[in-house]
């Protein structure tokens, strides 16, 4: 077998041309999942009523469903039932319109949301109850106990398991072509079906995301020693 190397090398910068696309996805994921699943971490935490159940069935769904069912659904389905929502609303918005950056937006952010929730919460919990008696006797409300003393000490235990689930993400973003999304994927398999130059394609594949990853793992150890340094 022999592989085209000037194929291999020019669809390499090209396929490279779709890792923008697959970081937006993820950082804008991330980003939407924030706010969410902080929520529901300490709905958990705290036991909320009716919230906390809620909160367990979504993760539940969330970890017992394959992402690319989730990703199809999501493509499919949304269109259909806003479209409906429009003509109930006598709007004559045509929702097929928009592009298939925000269907894959959407779906990243329902799965990211999830497992996000369970980083936080396993993070918080990582500082003892002791830590708010303590901030209660220097005269900290719960409020700010909980901004000045539990968020920053949890920061730093929840930023490995964040790089993990970044990398992980940004994995994932691979299926985005299924959504019609020109990411790295999409680019490569697109190049490849002209002469069937496909191995070469999965290669550039494989080396663009081990490329990648490895960046968004360096990037988190600097932060991680950082917090760590500041503490």
């Amino acid at each position: 077998m022999e592989l085209n190397t000037s194929f291999l090398i020019r669809t390499f910068f090209l396929a490279f041309k779709g890792v923008p696309a697959a970081l937006f996805i993820t950082g804008t994921a991330l980003l939407l999942s924030a706010v969410p699943s902080f929520f529901m971490a300490l709905a958990r935490i705290y036991r909320i009523r009716f919230f906390s159940s809620a909160v367990r069935l979504y993760i539940s769904f969330i970890r017992g469903t394959p992402m690319m069912v989730r990703i199809l659904l999501v493509y499919s389905l949304l269109p259909s039932f806003i479209n409906m929502l429009l003509k109930a609303c006598h709007s004559s918005y045509n929702v097929f319109d928009l592009p298939p950056m925000i269907y894959a937006v959407t779906a990243f952010t329902l799965h990211n949301t999830a497992g996000m929730a369970e980083l936080l919460r396993a993070a918080i919990l990582t500082v003892s109850r002791e830590q708010m008696d303590a901030s209660s006797a220097l005269g900290f409300n719960k409020m700010q106990a909980f901004r000045y003393v539990i968020l920053p000490q949890a920061a730093v235990s929840a930023v490995p398991n964040l790089c993990n689930l970044t990398v992980d993400l940004f994995k994932e973003t691979s299926l985005a072509f299924l959504m019609t999304v020109k990411d790295i994927t999409a680019i490569a398999k697109i190049e490849a079906a002209y002469g069937y130059n496909y191995i070469e394609a999965y290669l550039d594949i494989f080396f663009i995301y081990i490329i990648v990853c490895s960046a968004i793992q360096l990037i988190f150890l600097v932060v991680e020693r950082r917090l760590c340094t500041n503490r």
